[in-house]
């Protein structure tokens, strides 16, 4: 079964859904069906297929059926979706990438920044092509792209490329760095950035120590670490991080192992803001974004090339940075940019006062 979607903006602003039918994706049937209801409640189908058209290719939209089936509608002027508007619309994105990549970052002081390799439908000639992602917070708490370049996610020279273009470009020395542990971005950001602290991704720390444990003793195991992330001090965090060690090393070595040579790292975020936890334990906001990017190259079937991939992550993350809020507790980074203290996400200065 599959639903037919379609969302529409009006002139304030406001977003709606206006069709949800049964249907067929690939379907000019399907479509043509949807478009007809729409034109017939009074929508300006024609608006759709001209304004919208670039969206809904690079959401995965088969440009092709879609296309046709506007033609039907609207008649010759249903263009956007046409193979040649496409391709000009590819060229647009390129440029415009090219100008992003380029555009200066010492506008912002930036305070927080993930990064994470994000691996696409598409394989090269050797293995699956990567787009190395950095995703920064400014001091106002509002989420940017910083880099959406093409390299090898375990590399230290493609990190080093990437940290060094941004440092030319104006990036700042950002207050901690989010990500995996599995990455050449540690040993890239301690030459490039050294003064920044490090945060590891508890989600994929999880998901790595799992893997070094039997299937039915994941579940059981998945909460002692939830209980490690979860405590509300760096103290009880310990605790909870020695017990696990305790349980898992003698007979799982390799568990206690993956989780015992990032034991600094995984427990930096107490030292930050406690509104920010939710937001700076994971890389999260990358894995978010970019989840629906292997589903669309799959169906692009190896058609786009390197550049490609790189555009339309580029034209993707445009149009979620759009939707993204404020960081939470977004008032808290002037106090992290200048330098106060936090212990167990309190304010160091607060904590002295309620002792004395």
């Amino acid at each position: 079964m599959c639903a037919v979607v379609v969302i529409g903006v009006n002139e304030r602003g406001q977003k709606h859904f206006l069709a949800i039918e049964d249907g067929v994706r690939e379907s000019t049937q399907s479509w043509r069906e949807v478009l007809l209801k729409l034109k017939s409640r009074g929508m300006n189908v024609r608006e759709l297929a001209i304004g919208d058209g670039a969206m809904g290719y690079l959401k995965g939209i088969s440009s092709g059926e879609m296309g046709e089936a506007l033609k039907v509608l609207v008649g010759p002027e249903a263009t956007g979706m046409s193979a040649s508007t496409v391709s000009r619309l590819k060229q647009v994105w390129a440029q415009e990438y090219q100008s992003w990549c380029n555009g200066r970052l010492d506008k912002d002081r930036w305070v927080y920044v993930w990064a994470d390799g994000v691996y696409s439908g598409l394989r090269g000639e050797q293995a699956k092509l990567c787009a190395l992602v950095v995703i920064g917070v400014n001091e106002r708490g509002q989420k940017h792209f910083l880099a959406i370049e093409d390299g090898v996610r375990e590399s230290t020279q493609s990190w080093r490329e990437v940290l060094l273009k941004l440092k030319s470009r104006g990036m700042n020395v950002p207050e901690l760095a989010i990500g995996d542990g599995a990455m050449g971005f540690w040993a890239a950001l301690d030459e490039v950035y050294p003064e920044t602290r490090q945060q590891r991704c508890w989600m994929h720390k999880t998901m790595n120590v799992l893997n070094c444990l039997p299937k039915s003793g994941q579940a059981k195991a998945k909460q002692a670490l939830h209980d490690i992330w979860q405590a509300a001090t760096k103290a009880d965090a310990g605790k909870a991080f020695d017990l696990f060690i305790k349980t898992y090393e003698p007979k799982y070595p390799k568990a206690a192992i993956c989780l015992q040579k990032d034991h600094e790292e995984l427990m930096a975020f107490y030292d930050f803001p406690a509104q920010h936890w939710q937001s700076i334990r994971t890389s999260n906001p990358i894995e978010s974004t970019f989840g629906t990017i292997r589903h669309r190259t799959k169906r692009s079937k190896g058609c786009l090339s390197r550049d490609g991939m790189l555009h339309m992550m580029f034209k993707l993350g445009q149009c979620a940075e759009k939707k993204w809020r404020r960081l939470r507790g977004f008032d808290y980074l002037a106090k992290v940019v200048t330098g106060i203290k936090f212990k167990d996400g309190i304010e160091v200065t607060a904590v002295n006062q309620a002792a004395a």
